[in-house]
């Protein structure tokens, strides 16, 4: 049984910075497709960053520039290291990921959420001005 953990949120000022983990076990898929999506308080939850097996990535135009995604094989853990963050990222963010058979997401429709299967429970990131 896959299960995403997330882990890092906080409560920062504006201009600092978090990095979100997402602990991921019950696969042994080489193949995936890992992102970070978030939602705010009365809006859709929107595609954040996304990360392939193959090192491709994919950013939201709000985020390019001040986060980045990565992923550590050996633990099986991706992140999102979120520089220069503003109030308009306070948000619940939360990991999602499909994995081999599953090919979905990662590719022109990476920031739909029905193109990931599983998800984790998010963490909240709080940003003050």
């Amino acid at each position: 049984q896959v299960q995403l953990v997330e882990s890092g949120g906080g409560s920062v000022q504006s201009g600092g910075s978090l990095r979100l983990s997402c602990a991921a076990s019950g696969h042994s898929a080489s193949w995936y497709c890992m992102a970070w999506f978030r939602q705010a308080p009365g809006k859709e939850r929107e595609g954040v960053a996304a990360r392939r097996s193959d090192g491709s990535t994919r950013f939201a135009d709000s985020v390019k520039g001040r986060f980045t995604i990565s992923h550590d094989n050996a633990k099986n853990t991706l992140y999102l290291q979120m520089n220069s963050l503003k109030p308009e990222d306070a948000a619940m963010y939360y990991c999602a990921a499909t994995f081999a058979p599953y090919y979905s997401g990662c590719n022109a429709f990476w920031d739909r959420p029905v193109e990931y299967k599983y998800w984790g429970q998010g963490t909240q990131v709080t940003v003050s001005s």
